[in-house]
């Protein structure tokens, strides 16, 4: 069973059209037992997790009718506005901004999956230069992305791997001057994240993100070390996102199964494999990868 409903939205004109026909003569919004979901557009590796997700909520008695966005800006103002009853499509960092900036309070309901981030090995042609973060000699270089919200994240993971400490912590932005230890005199590169790829056959390592690793082909086999679930890459979290006070709403129940039914071991194991290993369950008590 496919997604049998849902509504493509490409702005917000046309989400209030359709938000004031649903005032006007569909009731079905109200309907406790159904729930509106804004996703982004449907890809390779999101549709098999919705399409089964749909599939165990209709078995508990609950509909899910999918809103498909194509820009990042409009899940979040449609939340916000009741348009739809949850999002999933971003992480806390995204969410925190968000609501920041929007003067907004929108909440995360439940955790669904990390795409951890990879220390890739240096090449010497297409072979890896190393194959364990120890390897790693001194005085190497390594290359992260150097905008600031990456650059953060690149040398928490270069921290959690050993290589350096870091006077910030948990969500704090972290930059090359925050390093208070570098024992093996590591020199870090700063290269635009859609160029970290291309540097593998001139330093030991790079940080790359995973949409840019993909795109640029690179082999995951050549990872010396993956992004690990700790209070640094919190923010990195894949939620669903709701309203406050979401859990005493009308809707309260039948979000509740679509959490239940989204942070199983089956649709664990099909994050996994549809990413093809990219992605990763992250919920308390997802299977381990």
């Amino acid at each position: 069973m496919g997604i049998k409903k849902f509504l493509g939205l490409t702005g917000i004109t046309l989400a209030s059209t359709l938000v004031l026909a649903a005032c006007s003569g569909n009731d079905s919004a109200d309907d406790a037992n159904e729930v509106r979901v804004g996703i982004m557009t449907k890809t390779d590796a999101t549709e098999p997790i919705w399409d089964r997700v749909e599939e165990l909520a209709e078995e508990e008695g609950i509909d899910l009718e999918f809103t498909e966005f194509t820009d990042y800006t409009q899940p979040n103002k449609a939340l916000k506005n009741g348009e739809i009853d949850v999002n999933a499509f971003q992480h806390y960092n995204f969410l925190n901004d968000w609501n920041a900036k929007n003067d907004a309070d929108l909440v995360a309901a439940a955790d669904t999956l990390l795409s951890p981030i990879h220390l890739f090995s240096g090449l010497d042609g297409k072979e890896a230069k190393y194959t364990d973060v120890s390897d790693i000699p001194n005085g190497a270089t390594i290359s992260v992305p150097n905008d600031a919200t990456n650059e953060s994240r690149a040398l928490y993971v270069l921290q959690s791997a050993g290589l350096i400490e870091l006077s910030t912590s948990g969500e704090e932005v972290a930059t090359l001057s925050d390093i208070t230890s570098n024992p093996k005199d590591l020199v870090i590169k700063e290269i635009a994240a859609d160029q970290a790829a291309s540097t593998l056959t001139s330093v030991d390592a790079a940080v790359i993100n995973n949409n840019y690793a993909i795109d640029a082909g690179v082999d995951y086999d050549t990872s010396i070390f993956t992004e690990e679930k700790n209070d640094s890459s919190k923010q990195w979290i894949n939620v669903i996102a709701a309203q406050k006070g979401w859990d005493t709403s009308a809707k309260a129940d039948a979000i509740k199964v679509l959490i239940k039914v989204y942070q199983t071991d089956e649709v664990a194991k099909i994050i996994k494999e549809a990413s093809k290993g990219t992605d990763i369950a992250i919920w308390d008590g997802a299977p381990e990868n």
